[in-house]
């Protein structure tokens, strides 16, 4: 299960992997992006230095070129968590519909032209979400973060193979995930 005080204490690294997933800008690099945002002994620390000094290595139109390469053009990295398990099957349009009204239950409507499983989306609802106080968000919450632990142990794969800069940004976001899961439940897991 999900620790939700600890999810809570990294909605800010969400937001940053939100908007590093999301379509390059300029600004999305700059140096003060990354200021204050980890310490050296948070989980992510490690992963999120390697893809930040990884990304400052090529021009904005490299940039922009990887990212439609690697996200847009091979169904292998897509961002589309739940299409690694289920592709476009039934399955996957009921998980799609769970999500869209798990939004709607914490305020975020959604984009017209977005999936519900579209990681930066999902990663943006973390950051924005406010779930304190309400009964059902350990449930709901413990759905949509193994989603994205599903789709992201996929996509980590490719990128890993393809020698992705943004495999360091998967990882950082897997390991923070990890140290929001319930230690009793990891060791459960374990055993």
């Amino acid at each position: 299960m999900i620790n939700l005080e600890k999810l809570y204490e990294n909605k800010h690294l969400f937001g940053f992997f939100a908007q590093q997933l999301t379509y390059p800008e300029k600004i999305d690099f700059h140096p003060a992006v990354l200021e204050e945002l980890l310490e050296p002994a948070d989980p992510a620390y490690a992963h999120v230095a390697k893809f930040w000094e990884l990304m400052h290595d090529y021009s904005m139109e490299q940039l922009e070129e990887m990212y439609v390469q690697t996200f847009d053009f091979q169904k292998d990295s897509t961002l589309y968590m739940t299409y690694f398990k289920f592709e476009d099957s039934k399955e996957r349009g009921q998980m799609l519909a769970k999500l869209k009204i798990l939004y709607q239950m914490f305020g975020l409507d959604m984009p017209d032209h977005e999936l519900s499983d579209f990681l930066p989306l999902m990663c943006e609802f973390i950051y924005a979400a406010e779930w304190r106080g309400n009964e059902q968000a350990e449930k709901d919450f413990s759905v949509l973060v193994g989603v994205i632990e599903d789709g992201t142990y996929h996509l980590l794969k490719t990128l890993e193979k393809n020698k992705s800069p943004y495999y360091h940004l998967i990882k950082a976001l897997r390991e923070t995930l990890k140290a929001c899961i319930r230690q009793e439940a990891m060791n459960h897991e374990l055993a």
